[in-house]
């Protein structure tokens, strides 16, 4: 080999791993958008109908996201799985299709729990010391709304299959028409437009089910008609048992549903706590973590990619390319960050603006506040895009019950006991909530990042 080539090969592998890496995230990032999308839009509409319908189906979509981020969770372990298959043999076919049967397995036995407790929503919530009226009106919004969650597993298990073949753009289509269909279902089911008798809340979880069976049924025919796809026969023999990987599924998905809901379950829980300091630090608090969540999603995106970027190195044995892929990732998604915490910090003033009508009273207040929650939230943007990043990380290595530990050690050892102690106990009130917030992150992204550099001395990547 010539000196020039030994001069120019590293950095056109790391051009290569960087270009692979962003032409595989930005479809997931735009994935995972336009899914915010669909909840906005859910949002948008039942405040049409008045805020008493706003506050029912709010408590009802908080219900029923505790149940769907666990599920979430589980589901994410297709695309590991599938792309250290394929790191192993990217010829693989017969066990690419059993992994995908066991993620359909995995999902029918998933919501068979979860459809019983949410048919319950209307008790819990009232045992919760909700208002009558709203525990009802959000018990029959989550009674259409629960028979969403099978067909939007079975589109977790296809997008994950897309997404370890790194052809993960036929999902953001088919999740951008659903982000369509969705709007249109709500408009006629929820206000008795075309004919269509008016809902009101129910309507609108009739419409999420149509749009998750509509996502899920676009991607079965796009796996099974497409030539790239239609190889792997993925609903071929449904029925026939794997019980070890079946088995090796729940192992590798429960730790991450858990660790998804450790994350969220604090968060929801920050929104509880400024609720009790007063509704100025909510409304505040609202506007803050919708920008936060907002910019949240390219780190996510880029995390996604680097699990399958990962997981293929990973089943290959190329410690070199792990080494490339998780270098860029954290490259990109705290890069990315870091630009969004220097906007949150220089501006805070321009994002909050569009979320306020400073001429109604009391908004002054509510933008004050959050402007300075937003100062915070500039260091909570960097950590979260390296907590995100390293736990997807790992992810690719097969490695789900330490960062599991990890998540529930930092959220809620420590940062749920300071942010209730920095609210409540000092005169920081909402702003000590967020930096309870940020150290809960800073400290689930150190530990993820230090397993991450440590992974040979720990066992976790072969020598």
């Amino acid at each position: 080999m010539s000196e020039i080539a030994l001069k120019t090969r590293p950095p056109r592998l790391w051009l290569t791993e960087a270009g692979a890496m962003l032409q595989l995230s930005w479809p997931l990032v735009l994935t995972n958008l336009a899914q915010t999308a669909m909840t906005a839009t859910d949002v948008l509409m039942m405040g049409q109908l008045g805020p008493d319908a706003l506050g029912a189906g709010a408590l009802g979509s908080n219900l029923y996201m505790a149940v769907l981020i666990f599920g979430i969770g589980v589901m994410a372990a297709v695309a590991p799985m599938l792309s250290i298959e394929l790191g192993r043999n990217r010829h693989a076919v017969r066990e690419i299709r059993r992994t995908v049967r066991q993620g359909f397995w995995a999902a029918v036995t998933l919501v068979g729990p979860m459809w019983l407790f949410l048919w319950q929503a209307e008790a819990i919530l009232a045992a919760m010391g909700q208002d009558a009226g709203l525990s009802a009106a959000a018990g029959s919004y989550v009674r259409t709304l629960q028979w969403s969650l099978l067909p939007f597993f079975f589109y977790l298990v296809l997008r994950g299959f897309l997404a370890a073949l790194q052809r993960p753009f036929a999902a953001f289509v088919v999740v951008l028409l659903a982000v369509g269909f969705n709007g249109f279902a709500n408009w006629c089911l929820m206000f008795g437009n075309l004919g269509f008798p008016a809902l009101g809340l129910p309507g609108s979880g009739i419409a999420t089910s149509l749009s998750s069976t509509l996502m899920v049924a676009g991607l079965a025919a796009i796996v099974s008609l497409d030539r790239r796809f239609r190889r792997f026969r993925l609903f071929g023999r449904f029925w026939v048992a794997d019980w070890p990987r079946y088995r090796a599924f729940w192992r590798l998905g429960l730790p991450i549903g858990a660790t998804l809901a450790f994350e969220v379950i604090i968060f929801n829980g920050a929104a509880f706590l400024m609720g009790l300091i007063g509704p100025a630090s909510l409304a505040a608090h609202a506007i803050a973590i919708q920008i936060a969540s907002l910019t949240f999603m390219v780190p996510m995106g880029v995390g996604q990619a680097a699990t399958v970027r990962v997981g293929r190195a990973f089943g290959a044995g190329d410690e070199d390319g792990i080494a490339r892929a998780g270098t860029v990732a954290i490259g990109l998604g705290v890069g990315f960050m870091a630009m969004t915490a220097l906007v949150m910090w220089l501006s805070p003033q321009v994002l909050v603006r569009p979320f306020l009508d400073l001429s109604k009273p009391g908004a002054g207040e509510v933008a004050a506040l959050a402007m300075s929650f937003l100062l915070y939230a500039a260091i909570f943007q960097i950590v979260d895009g390296a907590q995100v990043v390293g736990s997807c990380l790992l992810r690719g290595l097969g490695d789900t019950r330490i960062p599991m530990i990890y998540a529930g050690l930092g959220y809620w050892a420590i940062g749920l006991p300071l942010s209730i102690m920095l609210g409540f106990w000092t005169p920081l009130r909402g702003i000590g909530i967020w930096i309870g917030l940020a150290v809960a992150l800073a400290i689930v992204a150190a530990l993820m990042l230090w397993r991450w550099w440590r992974r040979e001395a720990l066992g976790l990547v072969r020598r």
